[in-house]
This record gives structure tokens, C-alpha cells and sequence, in this order.
């Protein structure tokens, strides 16, 4: 007899992770049915865990990856921005994405499907446990609101990664359902799974409140919008993204902070330019954080082929994006650990007093500064757990909603409002205002800036991908990008066997 497991939305799985991959088809129960919320500490618990499973990174475990060492390796070492780090010999499947020789059989790409649909799983049963909660019903769309957020911001990163993937928006009433009903085992199309996302996001926009009337940490009104119109972008939906990133800018909520230095430092942390983030210790009781977020990027230092308790040394950024910056760009020194006006790795202190050693005793030239947390008590909260570290990840700040305006603007012919937003950000920086005046040089400048502002933020590559220059930017330093196959990673091999060979595969694989 043939046996199968169902996978997709089970909040748990039996899917190993590593260098080498075993497969189990055993048979299992479906994991976590809905329940029914009888109260508003029962529902907001129930948010609360789906606001949780955005700490999900593990490469190795059974919860797969959703910002983890999967998450940097698909987002920054794939790009130019970074790469693979560390040692040769160490993690070669992260050096398989960064050099695009990726197959399906690659476990830290099995794990971003797997975290991505565990999380998903969790948001179809709050959904469904709320839908049928005894409480308000303003206070239920609240709260269905920022589930639909999260579940909205899931399918984006899922579609960005792997094109079309299976569309389950509900929780399935047993094994039998779940193995027979062909949504759960076959990828819609990405306009489909756009049109998910873009349903999640504007009911989002509908009933959540504004920054000022929400707890902090909370998704917003602000943060359905500007990732709404970060959606929009990629479909170049010019008057969609210039509409809704101009009612965050008139929304009075949100400005960019003084200091760009401090954006990733705890003292950072849900400020002023703050729109979402990923929150460390705030839904939960204990000292959780992304699991390795910090540990996988932290200097690898102690000499070399050896480490500390800092780090492995992973993502890496290049010398390509240490040139890129011009000269007197305050950005580049708080992005970028170990590298001084001259361009010349030196043994550098970094906010905290620590000190990276002369060059003879590290791995890498560079470091990410934006991934590092200090372990000085006094001056960021560190519980001890390395690898929980208190380290809130930015994913949508006010920065990219001025340059989002900025690209729309441009390309509706609106070359000064393009430019007086683009000038904000380069200002700020310490750079002059723009000398770009034609609509293509303006276009170039914008897609220049983002790069520079948005450095190791995880969005670079997506970027390339999205405006056509994926291929021409990887093959210009040497990466074996081909063309119209690894603008997406490819569908675990795994996944395909356990859905008895119902889900297809990429273009290439």
C-alpha cells in the first residue's frame, strides 16, 4: 500500500532537515484543530502565537525556517549584497543558493517551505477559532486583521520564492480531507496566490487601527498599507503604490529617525520609523528570539577556521556592495562591520565596546552590523541564550515607503515628488540631494538608493528579480544565474514525493 503524509498547514512536521534528507511516510494525524476562543484572553492568545511562529529558524528542526539561516541564505547571500561566508567546508548547501547551483534536494530551501506552511497552518486556526470567538465583532476584526497581516506577509514570501505554491486557507477537517482535497496538494497559479494575498492585506487595512491606537508590536493600519503597496510594486501597480504609501506619509505616524546608526540596535527598536517588526520577547513569556538569527551572521573570530560564541560567520557582505556606497555615506559603516574610510579591514570597536581582532585572527573581511547584538547586559537585553538574542527584525520601516512614493511618482512622470522623496533619504544619509532629472535616470537612482538603504535587509534580490536585472547584475560578478530559472528556488523534491507526485516543479529543476 501506498502511504503519504500530508504536510502542508500541519503545525507540525516529520520532515528531517539537513545536508542529506529522510524521508517518512508515515501516517499522522492532521496537527492542531481549531478550537473555539470563549473569551478575549483565549483569542488574543490565540494571535499571539501566530505573531510567535514569525521567530521560526530552524534549518535543522521539524518547525522549518521563516527568518532563520534559510530566510538570510534566500534573501542576502543570494544577492549581490552577500555571500556565503563562514568557511568552504562549512554548510555547503548555503553555498549551493548562493551560487545558484541549488537542487531540490537542498535542505535549507525545504525548510523555508515547511516553516512557511507551519505558519500559515497557525494562522488558519486562529482564523478559524476566531471567526467563532464571543467577543466583539470590531474587536474580532481587529484581531482576524492582524492574522490576515501575518498569513498576507507569508504568501508574499512564498511566492516570491517559490512562484506558484498550494493555496490553503483553511484548516483541514482530517487526514483524509487534507490528502484528497487537490488545493492542498497542487500550486495555484501566482496570480491566484497574489490575489490571497492582496485580500489578507486590504481586509488589514480595513479594520486595524492606527500606530497611535494600537500596542506596540502590533501590526497596524500603517503596516497593512505599506506592505500592501509593497505588493502592488511588484506588479507595477503605479497608482496603487503611490496611493497607499502617500496615506502613510499623510498619516502623520511614522518619520525617518535622526540617527540611521541606531535603526538595528535595541535602542531602535518600534521608533519613530518603525512600521513592522518582528518582536523578540514581547508575545511570549521567556527569553525567545529568532532562532540563530544573530548566531549564523555574528563575526567568526578566534583565529581562522575557528570561532567564538559571536558567530559563524555566515552572510557575508561582498566587496561589490562596499563599493557601491559613495563617498561620505554615513550607511555604509552601520551596515557593514570592519571596514574603515579607506576600505581597509582594521581591527574595529564596535557600539558596545567589543573589539573585532586585526584581520590575521577572523574568517571574513566583513561582517552584517545590522544581525549584530551585544552581549553586554548594560547596553542590550542578552538573557544569556545565544541563540534567542533579544534582536527585533525590521521588515517594513518608513524609509521604504518614501522610496516606494519615489518609484511610483517616477514612473506616473511626477519626476519632482520622485525626487524630494529620494532627497530625503540621501540627506538623511548624509549625501547630497539627486542630480537625476530624466525619468530613466531617476529610475536608476531609486533602485540605487533602495539598494544602499535597504542593504542586508533581505530584500535585494527580490528587487533584481523584480525589475529584470536578476540576471545581467548576478552574471556581471560571476554567479551561474541562469535566465528564467533561478529568479525562483526550486519545489522541495521531498514535498513533490509526499503529494504523490501532484505538485510540479520550477522551470529548470
Amino acid at each position: 500500500m501506498k502511504r503519504k503524509i500530508y504536510i502542508i498547514g500541519l503545525s507540525l512536521s516529520t520532515i528531517f532537515i539537513g545536508n542529506s534528507c529522510k524521508e517518512s511516510f508515515l501516517d499522522v494525524p492532521v496537527q492542531g484543530q481549531g478550537t473555539t476562543a470563549t473569551d478575549p484572553n483565549i483569542s488574543q492568545n490565540l494571535v499571539n502565537g501566530v505573531y510567535n511562529s514569525l521567530l521560526a529558524g530552524e534549518a535543522f528542526g521539524n518547525e522549518g525556517d521563516i527568518h532563520g539561516i534559510s530566510f538570510i541564505s534566500a534573501t542576502n547571500i543570494i544577492s549581490d549584497d552577500a555571500e556565503k561566508g563562514s568557511t568552504a567546508s562549512d554548510q555547503p548547501a548555503i553555498g549551493e543558493i548562493d551560487n545558484f547551483t541549488v537542487t531540490p534536494t537542498n535542505g535549507f530551501v525545504a525548510a523555508l517551505w515547511n516553516g512557511y506552511y507551519n505558519g500559515i497552518s497557525r494562522s488558519n486556526q486562529a482564523i478559524a477559532a476566531l471567526e467563532s470567538a464571543s467577543i466583539t465583532q470590531e474587536v474580532k476584526n481587529q484581531l482576524i486583521g492582524e492574522v490576515r497581516f501575518i498569513r498576507g506577509y507569508y504568501y508574499f514570501n512564498l511566492v516570491r520564492i517559490f512562484g506558484k505554491v498550494p493555496k490553503v486557507l483553511r484548516v483541514p477537517t482530517d487526514s483524509k480531507d487534507a490528502n484528497t482535497d487537490p488545493a492542498f496538494q497542487t500550486r495555484a497559479s501566482v496570480d491566484t496566490i497574489y490575489k490571497v494575498i492582496t485580500d489578507d492585506l486590504q481586509f488589514a487595512v480595513d479594520n486595524l487601527p492606527t500606530r497611535s491606537k494600537s500596542a506596540v508590536g502590533h501590526a497596524t493600519k500603517g503596516s497593512a498599507q505599506t506592505l500592501l503597496a509593497k505588493v502592488y510594486l511588484y506588479h507595477k501597480n503605479w497608482q496603487k503604490v503611490l496611493s497607499l504609501s502617500q496615506e502613510v506619509i499623510n498619516s502623520g505616524q511614522y518619520n525617518l529617525a535622526s540617527d540611521y546608526t541606531t535603526l538595528w540596535r535595541q535602542i531602535g527598536d518600534n521608533n519613530i520609523e518603525s512600521i513592522f517588526e518582528v518582536q523578540t520577547g514581547q508575545f511570549n513569556n521567556s527569553d525567545l528570539g529568532i532562532q540563530n538569527y544573530c548566531t549564523w551572521q555574528g563575526p567568526r573570530v578566534g583565529g581562522k577556521g575557528g570561532w567564538t560564541d559571536l558567530g559563524f560567520g555566515f552572510c557575508t557582505p561582498t566587496q561589490n556592495l562596499v563599493d557601491a556606497y559613495e563617498k561620505g555615506d554615513i550607511r555604509k559603516s552601520s551596515t557593514i562591520i570592519a571596514i574603515d574610510n579607506s576600505g581597509k579591514y582594521r581591527g574595529t570597536t564596535l557600539f558596545d565596546g567589543f573589539r573585532i581582532p586585526s584581520s590575521d585572527s577572523v574568517q571574513n573581511l566583513y561582517y552584517n552590523y545590522k544581525a549584530y547584538h551585544s552581549e553586554n547586559k548594560t547596553i542590550e537585553t542578552f538573557l544569556g541564550n545565544r541563540d534567542q538574542k533579544q534582536k527585533n527584525l525590521h521588515l517594513l520601516r518608513y524609509a521604504e515607503v518614501l522610496l516606494m512614493n519615489a518609484e511610483a511618482a517616477n514612473e506616473l512622470g511626477q519626476t519632482g515628488v520622485a525626487q524630494n522623496q529620494l532627497n530625503k533619504i540621501r540627506n538623511r544619509a548624509g549625501l547630497s540631494n539627486t542630480m537625476a532629472t530624466s525619468i530613466t535616470d531617476l529610475r536608476n537612482a531609486i533602485w540605487k538608493e533602495r539598494r544602499m538603504e535597504l542593504a542586508l535587509e533581505h530584500d535585494r534580490f527580490w528587487d533584481l528579480v523584480r525589475t529584470g536585472r536578476a540576471a545581467q547584475v548576478m552574471q556581471a560578478i560571476g554567479k551561474r544565474f541562469i535566465a528564467g530559472k533561478h529568479e525562483l528556488l526550486p519545489v522541495p523534491s521531498l514535498q513533490i514525493a509526499l503529494s504523490g507526485g501532484s505538485l510540479d516543479q520550477n522551470s529548470g529543476y
